[in-house]
């Protein structure tokens, strides 16, 4: 019974980073598809191909489904595109298709790309849309046919790319938010099961934060991309908030790995044969827990953090195991195993390291 409640908790925690991830990636999958349909539209009309197989796949390789979008990036992958598919169409026409002509045509392919530019994407693309049209059957349109279509892509590609460019804070900002609320929702179910003398609801605390592994690196790692692209991009000017957002994922990663900790430990206090008063340490973390559901809130909607950062102080000011349960050591070393999540967190809001240790009164 317990197994299966652990099984549920751990679906039900991937099934909303799931959701996560669909509300963040639907706008820019959305662009894509209406690029690829607009450069199978004007192949068609404009250009009379029958099957401009190349267009629709070149729009859609190049603009793909992330909303950080640098344009530099969609331009190598469109060049790479059209230089795998002319070379390829052309070598095919010349002299057939076959294992060798394989080999020449990605070679060739690979080298040019090379010589254009030195980006990997380039190279990559060049090479594997020369496989694709080596192994397709040939279609109408002369040899340049398809290198036309997939020029038609990539030009599509770039222009949505340029007049529409992605907020590459969006997704970092919804991704700190879930990974916030997921550490937010493991110290209330960490809370409630020392409250209520509960060891499977506290050993669910932590099955919850092991689960909340992925958020945590997909937000760390779509934090760095935004934070690397608006340093040469068009969100230049977005370079402080995302800077700010990369350091709350180092540090929110930091706090849930501290707060595992902290769940093992309480599990197995709880666990304990002789009974232990747990309702002041609970208190505390639902404090903390508080304050971190604020913190969630502001980094959705692009804050510093600044309403959490009272809350958070608060609780620190009184994660002192002197004053928490006094002669029961078991008890003193969860108020320990506190500290160290909450200095994180206080330090996710802005505060300085010194100042957020300051917070914590002195043992």
């Amino acid at each position: 019974m317990v197994r299966r409640a652990l099984r549920v908790l751990v679906l039900r925690a991937r099934a909303q980073q799931g959701w996560t991830r669909v509300r963040s990636g639907v706008l820019p999958i959305g662009q894509a598809a209406v690029a690829a349909g607009l450069a199978y539209l004007i192949a068609t009309r404009l250009l009379g191909h029958q099957d401009p197989f190349f267009a629709p796949v070149a729009a859609w390789l190049c603009l793909g489904f992330s909303a950080q979008r640098d344009v530099r990036r969609v331009a190598e992958m469109a060049v790479g595109v059209a230089v795998g598919v002319g070379m390829g169409d052309l070598i095919v026409h010349l002299i057939g298709s076959g294992w060798w002509q394989l080999t020449v045509v990605l070679f060739i392919s690979a080298v040019l790309a090379r010589f254009i530019d030195n980006g990997p994407l380039l190279v990559m693309q060049a090479g594997a849309q020369a496989i694709i049209v080596v192994g397709l059957p040939a279609v109408a349109g002369g040899p340049l046919g398809r290198w036309t279509d997939a020029l038609v892509g990539g030009a599509v590609a770039l222009l949505i790319a340029v007049l529409v460019p992605g907020d590459t804070r969006r997704r970092p900002r919804a991704l700190g938010e879930r990974a916030l609320t997921e550490l937010a929702e493991t110290l209330e179910g960490l809370a409630r099961g020392m409250r209520q003398h509960e060891a499977p609801e506290a050993r669910a605390a932590l099955v919850r934060g092991r689960a909340s592994e992925p958020v945590l690196e997909e937000w760390l790692t779509a934090a760095r991309s935004a934070h690397d692209l608006a340093r040469v991009s068009v969100g230049r000017r977005h370079r402080e908030e995302l800077g700010r957002l990369e350091e709350q994922a180092v540090l929110t990663d930091r706090a849930m790995r501290s707060v595992r900790v902290l769940a093992r430990r309480a599990a197995a206090v709880v666990a304990a044969e002789e009974p232990h008063e747990l309702n002041p340490v609970a208190d505390r973390i639902e404090r903390f827990a508080a304050g971190a559901r604020l913190l969630a809130s502001d980094v959705g909607r692009g804050g510093a953090g600044l309403r959490a950062r009272g809350v958070l102080e608060e609780t620190a000011a009184i994660a002192d195991p002197h004053a928490v349960g006094s002669g029961d050591w078991q008890v003193q070393s969860l108020v320990m195993l506190l500290r160290s999540p909450l200095v994180d967190v206080l330090e996710a809001t802005g505060l300085g390291p010194e100042k957020a240790r300051a917070a914590l009164p002195e043992l």
